[in-house]
């Protein structure tokens, strides 16, 4: 447990309590925390999770945009997307990580290939959601969430992983939270 993860980590608690609130000051603490991790994650050779943080970063630039103004009728509004979109996300999710993992796993030293891409490249969708404010993006957190305490354990980022644990309860309480303000626009 380093002062770098630490920080990292309390910025990351900083943005899922902002985002659960909807206030787009929650992707400036993103961007901060997804630049210390690319260093953390690089030297733990978890280069899906490395490379994730450059796309957490970009998200947080389109996110700050499409939020707008916090409590303004500009402020991008709670919606909920149909079972099949899901199930198209859901299959692509499971293609491309399938490939990303072969990949890192015949050409890299990468530490559980498979694991880190299907993580990986759901947060990538589950990340672009949040940007749109669809509800169900709280329950793929959910999955990732869970999936990554295990992941982190395994490669000895203890607080990281812990970490991981409050995000997946948080999960559920963004998810109840996020549901009452797209019933309460209706």
């Amino acid at each position: 447990m380093s002062p770098l993860e630490t920080t990292a980590v309390v910025l990351a608690l900083a943005y899922i309590a902002l985002a659960m609130r909807q206030s787009r000051l929650c992707w400036v603490a993103a961007i901060i925390s997804a630049a210390i991790y690319i260093a953390i994650f690089t030297e733990v050779k978890l280069y899906m999770e490395a490379g994730l943080q450059l796309v957490y970063i970009a998200m947080a630039i389109v996110g700050w945009i499409f939020w707008g103004k916090d409590d303004s009728d500009e402020a991008l509004a709670v919606t909920t997307r149909p079972l099949q979109f899901h199930l198209i996300a859901i299959a692509g999710i499971s293609i491309a990580a399938a490939c990303t993992g072969f990949l890192l796993s015949h050409f890299t030293d990468a530490a559980r290939p498979y694991v880190d891409s299907t993580t990986t490249v759901a947060a990538i969708v589950c990340t672009w959601m949040v940007t749109r404010k669809i509800l169900e993006n709280w329950l793929y957190w959910l999955v990732i969430n869970c999936v990554s305490v295990w992941l982190f354990m395994d490669r000895g980022l203890d607080l990281t992983s812990g970490l991981f644990v409050l995000y997946a309860l948080l999960s559920v309480v963004g998810y109840f939270t996020w549901r009452r303000s797209l019933l309460q626009q209706i």
